[in-house]
């Protein structure tokens, strides 16, 4: 009797172990799938909530489609990037921000988003010239960093006679925010990652890589 017991109380730890182990590999494969649900549903529920105003907007061809609302906003933002095509209405819109931009309590908020989407939006003339590689915040310690822009001379010492260039390092998981340091072209290395990838890889805190790193 006395050697049955301790057989029994291994086989149970064994049973109890791989039921354990078990619901931990369900949650874990489960976990991402239900956070992306929630996410998405909650992303979808407030934007119906912010695009509300537009089903008073009633448009015959529309009303009977279920969530009309957003594909009028679909319509709007398709429109605004047709009429901005042309040369009069990009003027007007151009006076209209410049008109916009004066405004003592907008001005700071509407530039710096401005500027900031700017940076991210694929455009022909980037804010981000180049994804690079900078020894940061000290000797030994790499951080991904974003050129901006040739530093001025003027601000460079006296002493100093080489090109400095501007770079934003940003912190992970919140790109927005980050450090800005001038340093000359032998400290920091180009590296081949495009916007969004660099962007993924800072946010994730280098979970998710590109594909063509991968392989």
């Amino acid at each position: 009797m006395k050697k049955i017991v301790p057989k029994v109380r291994k086989l149970t730890s064994r049973i109890f172990n791989k039921i354990w182990s078990l619901l931990i590999d369900g949650f874990f494969t489960l976990l991402p799938i239900c956070l992306t649900i929630t996410i998405v549903t909650f992303s979808f529920a407030l934007l119906k909530t912010v695009l509300a105003p537009l089903q008073n907007f009633t448009i015959p061809i529309l009303s009977n489609i279920p969530h009309n609302e957003i594909i009028v906003m679909l319509l709007i933002i398709f429109l605004a990037g047709l009429f901005l095509k042309s040369i009069v209405m990009r003027s007007f819109f151009n006076l209209f921000e410049a008109l916009f931009s004066r405004i003592p309590l907008v001005r700071p908020i509407y530039l710096g988003i401005k500027q900031l989407v700017n940076a991210f939006s694929p455009s022909d003339n980037p804010t981000f010239k180049k994804i690079v590689l900078v020894e940061f915040p000290r000797k030994g310690m790499y951080s991904i960093g974003f050129l901006t822009s040739e530093f001025s001379s003027q601000l460079t010492p006296a002493d100093k006679h080489e090109t400095y260039y501007s770079i934003f390092v940003p912190m992970t998981p919140n790109p927005t925010n980050g450090f800005f340091i001038a340093i000359t072209e032998n400290d920091f290395t180009e590296i081949n990652l495009t916007i969004q990838e660099a962007m993924t890889l800072v946010m994730s805190g280098g979970i998710i890589q590109p594909d063509h790193l991968k392989k």
